[in-house]
């Protein structure tokens, strides 16, 4: 009995994990839409002619190719010459890999700076509006040490683009920066990784940030929210509130049974069972950048409880390598992370619509008020006869506005 035991639950085991395998296998790469959403390319647009704004966010852009081939930069750029009027460039965070912009002298210091002249020479070129978030790369993948090395990022960003508004919130506080960009749309940055750094991390008047109690912070985001019902209000962060990806506990077959290819693709030694503890402590404990690690359920708790009084909002993010979208009591929260990177993101659950592909959220604005979401990938190098980006989603992001009147 025990023979068939020890024979049979090795065999029934290995049989759910490549019958697991082929599931995720069939749809990696391929977009997946939520029912009520499959029949999107029949959506109507509003003219072109009454596009009052557009916003393109993009997240973790910092591993760009500096050859002049990468395809989200030639996305990046057929925006910028059909937005050139009214138009912003929202970088979401992790602009610069591995570590942001290290001091002279430092091994990564001459890679990183290619990658932002790069990038910055696109936005000079085209006269491009664009606002810089940090993230945990930025801040030296969030060790200690990070605030310096934000700093020295937002000063070489300014003084390139001249322009102090660049990089928000400013000094690296937590925010919340708000800036009007048409009638009836309003921007927030606020700035995440502040939650969940470790070390340095400013707040109080020594560091230009106003205010000295993190507590003044949420009371300032909800009254800036309050007041502003009667508008459509898009807020930049680099951390997700959701997420069917890495950083919200989803992980692939493949992770559970070789799990040493999170430090190393080529590590792939196979641990079935044992391999699932890194998997599941991810899940259920989190690296400092999960959303199951305390400090960032902390501040993702605390900024839900304040955006669920809401019906308005518009919430994007990075972080995560690839693009999503949920929809959750009548607000809206995006994932566009894959700027320069992708990585697996599970279907299905409450999302709307994901995509393990290379490239970025795309908002546009109309006059009668309405925003639609458009998911833009590059072009893939093994598409010989495109050289333009695709849509790949569409959908216009319903909200419920408070007349002006109302509030008075």
């Amino acid at each position: 009995m025990l023979l068939y035991f020890l024979i049979i639950v090795p065999v029934l085991f290995a049989c759910f994990l490549a019958f697991s395998y082929l599931q995720e296998w069939k749809y990696r790469r391929k977009p997946y839409y939520k029912l009520a959403d499959v029949g999107w390319r029949q959506a109507s647009l509003p003219p072109e002619n009454e596009k009052l704004y557009s916003l393109a966010m993009l997240g973790d852009i910092g591993a760009l190719a500096t050859d002049g081939t990468d395809p989200v930069m030639a996305t990046l750029k057929e925006w910028q010459v059909t937005n050139t009027a009214a138009g912003i460039a929202v970088f979401l965070g992790d602009n610069v890999y591995p570590v942001g912009l290290p001091p002279e002298g430092h091994r990564h210091r001459q890679l990183a700076e290619s990658r932002l002249q790069t990038l910055l020479g696109q936005l000079k070129d085209h006269n491009t509006h664009s606002i810089f978030l940090s993230g945990n790369h930025d801040w030296n993948k969030g060790r200690p040490d990070g605030y310096q090395y934000m700093l020295r990022q937002e000063k070489y960003i300014v003084d390139a683009l001249q322009d102090t508004e660049s990089y928000l919130p400013s000094h690296g506080c937590p925010g919340p920066v708000a800036i009007q960009l048409s009638e009836g749309l309003l921007m927030v940055v606020i700035n995440t990784q502040w939650w969940v750094q470790r070390g340095e991390k400013p707040l109080g008047d020594s560091y230009n940030c106003p205010y000295s109690n993190i507590e003044e912070f949420y009371i300032e985001l909800n009254t800036l929210l309050r007041k502003n019902r009667h508008q459509r209000i898009v807020i930049a962060a680099h951390h997700p509130l959701y997420s069917n990806a890495l950083h919200g506990g989803k992980f692939t077959v493949k992770q559970h049974l070789f799990p040493l290819t999170a430090a190393n693709k080529r590590f792939l030694v196979p641990l079935p069972i044992l391999g699932s503890l890194y998997p599941f402590y991810r899940k259920f404990f989190g690296a400092d950048e999960d959303m199951s690690h305390k400090r960032y359920k902390r501040m993702r708790k605390r900024l839900l409880q304040i955006f669920h009084r809401y019906q308005n909002i518009i919430y994007v993010a990075g972080h995560d390598h690839n693009l999503q979208h949920f929809e959750k009591r009548g607000n809206h929260y995006l994932v566009s992370g894959a700027g320069s990177k992708t990585s697996f993101v599970k279907k299905g659950g409450s999302a709307t619509f994901t995509l393990e592909q290379l490239g970025f959220a795309i908002l546009n604005y109309y006059q009668n008020g309405d925003i639609w979401l458009e998911m833009h990938v590059a072009p893939s190098t093994n598409q010989t006869n495109s050289t333009s980006s695709e849509v790949v989603f569409r959908k216009k992001l319903e909200s419920i506005i408070v007349p002006q009147q109302a509030l008075v």
